[in-house]
């Protein structure tokens, strides 16, 4: 997902701070934090941490931005239920700081062949997708999706489409969200890197960006990161579809919202989104 705010002089001041913040949270918690995994996010330090007790956890200290500030509350709705368990928060000024369960053995989703991962990432998926309590505030996904149509208008001639393309691929990331027939929980980032094997489950979903809105939206970060997506774009729709009962159709126009979106700093989605264009 394209993000300016990560390139902003806020970011670079949360990162001279991190040791500093890490330190402290090793303290209050009292852990004993490992080094970090690699490869490492953008805006998240993530490390193994073991407690006084001896229980083995992770520790992740986040920046707080609009993407992901509610990460501890969608992992504290899901409770466990296809998403990792989380033990502890703490907001420390721009940081969020989280003390997870620890998956093992930990191996990511991408160790197994492509076609092989779809059904993991859907039954994921279907124990993720429950309806949200109003009450709970969960942000909008008609809000992140007017902001990313926004961004793409605000750079004009940064696009390799057809301008009658971006424009029909635009109005949809707008429209979309306003006609799903229902609203469940939505973690928008899960892609094969972020679903790990565990032992309480098979497989459970780490670094979730919590909205509340269509279920159809939810496979497109995994879509938009498989080599499928390319040579046969209508052909992984149709597959996940099938797997997730969901409205074939929907999932395209979707889809090619999308791919107009990112094509900027994908240029290899700008023949899939001319192809899909309805």
């Amino acid at each position: 997902m394209r993000s300016t705010w990560l390139t902003t002089p806020a970011r670079q001041q949360w990162l001279d701070r991190l040791p500093g913040v890490v330190a402290e949270l090793a303290d209050r918690w009292d852990l004993q934090a490992g080094e970090p995994f690699e490869p490492g996010g953008q805006c998240s330090w993530v490390a193994p941490a073991r407690t006084a007790a001896g229980e083995r956890l992770v520790l992740k200290v986040g920046w707080v931005h609009p993407e992901a500030a509610y990460e501890a509350a969608g992992l504290e709705f899901w409770a466990g239920h296809g998403a990792v368990r989380l033990h502890a928060h703490l907001r420390l000024a721009d940081s969020a700081a989280l003390l997870l369960e620890r998956c093992e053995p930990g191996t990511a989703l991408t160790s197994l062949a492509e076609p092989d991962r779809d059904e993991v990432v859907c039954g994921v998926l279907r124990k993720l997708r429950r309806e949200p309590p109003a009450s709970l505030g969960f942000p909008a996904l008609q809000a992140m999706c007017d902001d990313w149509a926004a961004g793409y208008e605000a750079e004009p001639g940064q696009g390799v489409l057809d301008p009658g393309i971006e424009r029909a691929g635009l109005a949809l990331l707008r429209e979309l969200p306003g006609t799903a027939s229902r609203q469940v929980m939505l973690a928008t980032d899960l892609h094969a890197e972020n679903i790990l094997a565990a032992r309480r489950e098979p497989w459970l979903a780490i670094d979730p960006e919590p909205h509340a809105g269509d279920p159809a939206y939810d496979p497109l970060q995994y879509m938009l990161n498989c080599s499928r997506l390319l040579t046969d774009p209508a052909g992984l729709a149709r597959r996940l579809a099938g797997l997730l009962d969901l409205d074939e159709r929907r999932l395209l126009l979707w889809l090619f919202a999308r791919c107009v979106q990112e094509s900027p700093g994908r240029p290899d989605l700008a023949d899939v989104a001319a192809r899909l264009a309805p």
